[in-house]
């Protein structure tokens, strides 16, 4: 069986295409949209706030530690490519939107 096209399996972990909201009243992932992870997150798009704020939203999410979720490209922008360590697929819940 193929992976969505939203994550992909690596070596440690996963690889997931996300798509960032910031500003929002809460921090949650909303489900799969335009083939990458929907997340809004209460953080600013300001000195790193959203970025941090994605980060403690995945781990969360994904139920690992918040160190072992990284943001390979993408820092300054909504879109981003995040690696999770330690995770060897999405959690049911999320992808079923």
């Amino acid at each position: 069986m193929s992976e969505p096209s939203w994550w992909s399996r690596v070596d440690d972990g996963i690889v997931v295409r996300v798509r960032v909201t910031p500003g929002a009243s809460r921090s949650e992932v909303i489900g799969v949209r335009d083939g990458r992870l929907a997340v809004r997150v209460r953080g600013r798009a300001v000195e790193g706030q959203a970025n941090a704020a994605l980060v403690e939203t995945l781990a969360e999410s994904f139920g690992v530690r918040p160190r072992a979720v990284t943001i390979e490209s993408g820092d300054h922008h909504r879109n981003k490519t995040v690696r999770i360590s330690g995770a060897a697929c999405p959690p049911d819940s999320i992808g079923t939107t």
